[in-house]
């Protein structure tokens, strides 16, 4: 019996370090490609959230086809691919006529469908992963843009991207190690069984040491104050938004929203805590941190 035990463990660990060494080399590629296109911003940057938006709009779509449901794919994922496009051209002026026609065209879709069983399921499931995925994350970009809506230079949404990638994924750092070593108290053990409150206090910890460092390297546009305060924000918000797709998940019967990259999961496993950040954040800096500049 304990032989087996021993077995068990050291296959357990060997797992747990050889997807440990596959995060490490999916962020070993990811992140100096995330430093230079963000950098360039433009429509490098925007080609890469937009594929982000895409990969991750397709994996809603199929948790919720593993829940049973059946999405409207045609106009959910064109309102996807086009709603990034509508925020970025004309300073998103396009966006609520696109919103518009993606609810028209889902309720459309009901009535040319010979099977109109759960109709209203579909039409919300549809529209709801729209919202989800793209709405949120085109976020990202309006990040991007952000200094040309505020008199900033274009130069200063770098490190606005930066910041709020740093925030974001120091937490889920923070939260995952502190977890690992200190967690003792479940925080939503229904929801998600490996998280803790110890994880969740060790993710606002390192976002804010996250944020100090990020300040000392790149040009952050904002106090010192400033960015502890959005720090604390960006990790409450992205565990809320963890939480959220763990729900997610946990509903349609799944581990991992896909395989799309080694060792983290799919594009919203990786991405799940951003989708919630990435909009706070944008509009506290819009309308309170950057005002008047």
């Amino acid at each position: 019996m304990s032989g087996t035990d021993t077995t068990d463990t050291t296959t357990g660990q060997r797992r747990s370090g050889g997807a440990l060494a596959q995060r490490l080399l999916a962020s070993a590629i990811f992140l100096p490609c995330l430093i230079v296109i963000a950098r360039s911003g433009w429509w490098y940057y925007f080609a890469l959230i937009e594929l982000v938006i895409v990969i991750g709009l397709v994996e809603y779509f199929r948790i919720a086809a593993a829940k049973g449901m059946r999405p409207y794919l045609l106009p959910g994922m064109t309102a996807g691919v086009l709603l990034p496009a509508a925020l970025y051209v004309r300073g998103g002026t396009w966006a609520p006529a696109l919103i518009t026609a993606m609810l028209i065209a889902a309720m459309a879709a009901a009535l040319t469908r010979n099977d109109r069983e759960h109709a209203l399921t579909r039409m919300a499931v549809t529209v709801f992963g729209v919202l989800y995925v793209s709405w949120l994350g085109s976020h990202l970009i309006l990040i991007r843009e952000l200094p040309r809506a505020v008199g900033l230079g274009y130069a200063a949404g770098f490190p606005l991207v930066i910041a709020v990638f740093t925030m974001t994924w120091c937490c889920d750092t923070g939260a995952y190690v502190a977890g690992r070593l200190f967690g003792r108290h479940k925080l939503l053990p229904a929801i998600s069984p490996g998280k803790t409150v110890e994880g969740a206090v060790g993710g606002v910890v390192f976002s804010i040491a996250g944020i100090l460092v990020a300040g000392l390297i790149v040009d952050i546009p904002f106090s010192l104050t400033t960015a502890v305060a959005l720090a604390v924000v960006a990790s409450v918000t992205g565990q809320v938004g963890d939480l959220a797709e763990s729900l997610i998940k946990r509903d349609a019967g799944i581990k991992d929203s896909s395989r799309a990259i080694p060792g983290h999961g799919g594009i919203l496993d990786r991405f799940d805590s951003l989708l919630f950040t990435a909009p706070v954040l944008y509009y506290l800096m819009r309308y309170l941190v950057l005002r008047g500049h």
